[in-house]
């Protein structure tokens, strides 16, 4: 699905990211810290995935190569701030990103809109400034699933874990014809009820609104065939 994106040569600067050693070690580290601290999965295969819809949302707009692989870099590095800590790990990712980035000689006008995206893609404080800012927040708003449970005992799980442990089916899909993107969730009852899930993720689904608007589309959430957004 995403071979396209793997073009070192349509997006060099994606592709010079993914193979950076010292980037490596930082998202490696970080996870660890996330697993310590009983988060989900924040590792390579997050990054991964929030850079892939990203530039899946992006390319489905007709923005240029160029945009996107700003953007799936940003994507790729937005959760390094938490080796550092969790709280305010989106400016402090930012801050690192620019560091990174002037290492590797990347000119300043390519910096400047992947740093803003990193330091606003958390619910907390996190505004769809740019289109790229926006697309990071619903690519990383959007990825539950079941295997981002780092817990192996299922009777140790919080409230997060029995979310996204829940989800048995995830998929998010971007409508240009009709101006939608939409989250399409399959939920077992057994792990974990619809109530929760708004719990935990109703301030990601209200970013994930702003989100679209800003890219003028309309978000929807569908959990198990409803729709609730």
């Amino acid at each position: 699905m995403y071979t396209s994106f793997d073009n070192k040569e349509r997006f060099p600067l994606f592709n010079r990211l993914r193979e950076d050693h010292e980037l490596k070690v930082y998202i490696a580290e970080q996870n660890k810290s996330m697993k310590a601290l009983h988060y989900t999965e924040h590792s390579f295969a997050h990054v991964g995935l929030v850079a892939y819809r990203t530039a899946d949302i992006l390319s489905s707009l007709g923005t240029d190569d160029h945009t996107v692989d700003l953007a799936m870099s940003a994507a790729w590095l937005h959760d390094i701030g938490n080796i550092v800590n969790r709280s305010e790990h989106s400016q402090s990712g930012a801050i690192m990103a620019f560091h990174i980035l002037s290492r590797m000689a990347v000119p300043a006008e390519d910096i400047a809109p992947i740093i803003c995206a990193i330091g606003n893609h958390d619910e907390g404080n996190g505004v769809p400034v740019s289109d790229i800012a926006a697309a990071v927040i619903l690519a990383d708003k959007s990825d539950v699933r079941r295997n981002r449970v780092q817990e192996d005992d299922q009777s140790n799980f919080d409230i997060h874990d029995r979310v996204n442990y829940s989800v048995t089916e995830s998929a998010l899909r971007i409508s240009s014809e009709h101006k939608t993107i939409t989250l399409e969730l399959s939920i077992d009852n057994q792990y974990s009820e619809i109530g929760e899930y708004f719990q935990i993720f109703m301030p990601r689904m209200l970013l994930c609104k702003s989100a679209a608007e800003h890219l003028k589309l309309k978000f929807e959430l569908y959990i198990n065939s409803q729709k609730l957004m």
